[in-house]
C-alpha cells in the first residue's frame, strides 16, 4: 500500500469519524450523552494509549527498515570500491572484469529501486547475466605471479559480500508495516476522534479543529509507511552515491 493512499484513506475514516460523532451529538437525547460520558471519555483514553504505543512500535518498525536498507546501500558501495580496486592491483588484464561491474553496478540500481511491487507480484529474485558473466570471468583468470595469486581469493571474496549485500538488500525490500496493523489502528483513529466530537456543540471551530488534527495524524501515518518503503516515496534513499562511486576506466 502507497503512502499516499494510507495518508488518503486515514484522512478520510477520521474525518468522517468526526462527523459522526457530530451527527450522534445532533441526534441523541442530552441526558444519555451526559450519562454516559465518563465511560466513553475512560474507554477513548484507553483506546488513545494504546494506539499511542502501536504508533510508536510501527515508527520504530519503520525506521529500523529504512536504517536497515540505508546501511545496505553503503556496504554495496563499499563492497563495489573494494573489488575495482583489488581488481585494478590485479594488473591490466582485469580492464574487462572492471567493464563488467560498472555494467553490473547500473543494472542493479535500477533493479533495486524498481523491484519493491515485483516482489510483492513474485516473490523471487533472479540474477543478472552480467553478475554471473563476471563471476564466470574471475574464476578463468590465470594468475602469473605471487601478488595476482594472492589477490585472486581476495577478489572472488569481496565479489561474494558483494552478492550476499545485494540478497540482504532484496530480502527487506518488502513493506515493514503489516496491513491489517494498519487498517486496525485507522480504525482506532476514527473512534478516537467520533469520541473527541460527540460531547460538543458541533460550530465551525470544532469542524476545522477536527479536520486540522486528522489532517496531522493522516502525516504521520504518511511519513511511517512512507519511511517503511526505503527505495520509493519522498523519503526514499538516494542512488546518486552508487552511480558515481566507480571512477570511468581509461581507454
Amino acid at each position: 500500500m502507497s503512502s499516499g493512499l494510507v495518508f488518503l484513506v486515514t484522512f478520510v475514516c477520521i474525518a468522517l469519524g468526526g462527523a459522526a460523532g457530530m451527527l450522534v451529538r445532533i441526534r441523541m437525547p442530552v441526558s444519555l450523552l451526559v450519562d454516559s460520558k465518563e465511560v466513553v471519555r475512560l474507554g477513548a483514553s484507553l483506546m488513545a494509549t494504546v494506539a499511542a504505543l502501536v504508533l510508536g512500535l510501527m515508527i520504530a518498525s519503520a525506521k529500523n527498515s529504512y536504517d536497515t536498507q540505508a546501511a545496505n546501500v553503503r556496504q554495496l558501495t563499499a563492497n563495489l570500491i573494494l573489488l575495482d580496486e583489488l581488481l585494478g592491483q590485479y594488473g591490466p588484464e582485469t580492464k574487462e572484469a572492471r567493464g563488467m561491474i560498472r555494467n553490473a553496478a547500473a543494472i542493479t540500481i535500477q533493479r533495486i529501486w524498481q523491484e519493491g511491487p515485483s516482489v510483492k507480484e513474485t516473490g523471487t529474485f533472479s540474477a543478472s547475466g552480467a553478475a554471473e558473466q563476471f563471476f564466470y570471468t574471475i574464476e578463468t583468470m590465470s594468475p602469473t605471479n605471487d601478488l595476482q595469486r594472492a589477490l585472486k581469493p581476495r577478489i572472488l571474496q569481496a565479489g561474494t559480500e558483494l552478492v550476499r549485500t545485494r540478497l540482504l538488500m532484496f530480502v527487506h525490500i518488502d513493506n515493514a508495516i503489516p496491513k491489517p496493523l494498519l487498517v486496525i489502528v485507522i480504525l482506532w483513529l476514527t473512534v478516537i476522534f467520533a469520541s473527541f466530537t460527540l460531547f460538543v456543540e458541533p460550530n465551525v471551530v470544532v469542524a476545522s479543529s477536527s479536520l486540522i488534527y486528522a489532517l496531522a495524524v493522516s502525516s504521520a501515518l504518511f511519513l511511517i509507511v512512507d519511511m517503511s518503503q526505503p527505495f520509493s516515496g519522498l523519503m526514499k534513499i538516494s542512488n546518486e552515491p552508487l552511480q558515481h562511486v566507480l571512477p570511468p576506466l581509461e581507454p
